[in-house]
């Protein structure tokens, strides 16, 4: 019998995380023979707010994982602090997504997630790196015939052969540039921080997010600042802006945080001397911004595909979602011999998303100007209407088909995004 290093698969995935091990359920799901490889060992921490919105729970409980809610940290919706006012803002009603979400630590949730692909029937090798692609150089097609992987304890190599390879591996996606992608650099990047703070209402009911930051002597800060309690004796502290900000590359990530963390609302009872860990941070392209996202038999998804809300800098869903819509084509273009079917996740991504994104950067693009955002945020925070339209918005939980008032506010947005 073959060994795994020896075979050949239909389905190679670069990296286990949300989008890798989403590919990896539903392409074993629909009867492909998958190996997934990741350079870590799970679990393993992950730089990340550990929230997950109604759009992420949906794609968790499509691939099974209801029974595992119970034991997750459950939030009702988002606590909106600025200009010293505080609104809480329960998630919408949705025909498709629950109203409902959780927080939980990546390196709990990214284990389980690969643990369900694994049940699946997909291969997982952890600490194993694909460092570079195999080309089909007879053909001249531009096609992959697998990667060489590299054992990260051993260093010994092997070549894998695949018939299609979904590029999983994150932002800073070394695979996904060795294939030609690149970087919209006009585009917005997300750039975050965070750390674990112990706090004595560790179990709020609700995620919490600051617009208005300022630091010991009332200077205002750049971005914005969560805080998502996980109920297990700890919050998840963080601080993200956007590159759209003036001085964006002058930040001191490390300073912002240390000053955010000092700056929290004393409702958290959070000691900011004794963080639990050093805190962490990472940049994310944004809004679709990474290209190309297709090849003649290889498709890249999640981060290394830029595919982060610009508006609230969400990643897991959109992880989640492209992970498996990737999964799925392949194994149509599998079960009919048929590459060309291949091109249909451009124009999933497109339909999907979009328009959506677009709209997203003309906003990331808006806020970089700190005046600007003070004066919607005051305004704002003094309509509840309207901070339930935006939540809405930038949630992404908008109501298909219906012409309510924040539909039609981003139909206005919308409007303005196709004249650019």
């Amino acid at each position: 019998m073959a060994s795994d290093a020896e075979k050949s698969y239909d389905l190679l995935i670069v990296g286990a995380g949300p989008a890798g091990a989403a590919a990896a359920y539903w392409a074993a799901k629909r009867g492909l023979e998958v190996l997934a490889v990741d350079k870590q060992h799970f679990p393993r921490d992950k730089t990340c707010g550990d929230g997950l919105t109604p759009r992420a729970v949906k794609e968790l409980s499509d691939m099974g994982l209801e029974g595992e809610f119970t034991s997750w940290h459950r939030h009702q919706g988002l606590r909106v602090r600025a200009h010293g006012t505080v609104l809480e803002l329960p998630w919408p009603s949705h025909p498709t997504y629950p109203d409902y979400g959780f927080v939980v630590r990546r390196r709990d949730l990214d284990k389980l997630v690969a643990e369900r692909a694994l049940s699946a029937g997909a291969v997982i090798r952890h600490g194993v790196e694909a460092v570079t692609p195999l080309w089909d150089d007879a053909s001249k097609s531009g096609e992959l015939t697998g990667a060489v992987l590299r054992n990260k304890a051993t260093g010994e190599t092997e070549q894998v052969k695949a018939r299609f390879v979904i590029v999983a591996d994150g932002a800073n996606s070394r695979f996904g540039r060795a294939l030609g992608t690149k970087r919209d650099r006009s585009l917005a990047q997300g750039m975050a921080i965070r750390t674990y703070y112990a706090s004595p209402v560790h179990d709020d009911p609700w995620i919490e997010s600051a617009l208005d930051i300022t630091d010991r002597q009332g200077n205002t800060l750049p971005g914005y600042g969560w805080v998502f309690p996980l109920g297990d004796g700890k919050v998840n502290v963080g601080i993200g802006l956007l590159s759209t900000f003036r001085d964006y590359k002058s930040v001191n990530t490390s300073w912002l945080m240390e000053e955010w963390a000092h700056a929290l609302p004393d409702f958290w009872g959070v000691d900011p001397t004794r963080p639990e860990i050093t805190p962490v941070g990472g940049r994310l392209p944004m809004g679709g911004s990474v290209q190309p996202k297709a090849g003649p038999n290889w498709l890249i998804v999640g981060d290394a595909a830029g595919t982060v809300n610009p508006f609230n800098g969400e990643g897991i869903d959109y992880a989640y979602e492209t992970g498996r819509a990737a999964a799925n084509i392949i194994a149509s273009a599998v079960a009919h011999s048929d590459l060309s079917i291949l091109s249909e996740y451009s124009r999933w991504l497109e339909t999907t998303y979009g328009l959506y994104f677009r709209v997203g950067h003309l906003f990331a693009k808006a806020i970089g100007n700190p005046d600007l955002i003070r004066r919607l945020t005051n305004s704002g925070m003094q309509s509840r209407t309207f901070m339930e339209w935006a939540l809405r918005i930038m949630a992404n939980l908008l109501r298909p088909g219906e012409l309510k008032p924040a539909e039609l506010a981003y139909a206005a947005m919308k409007g303005l995004a196709k004249t650019r």
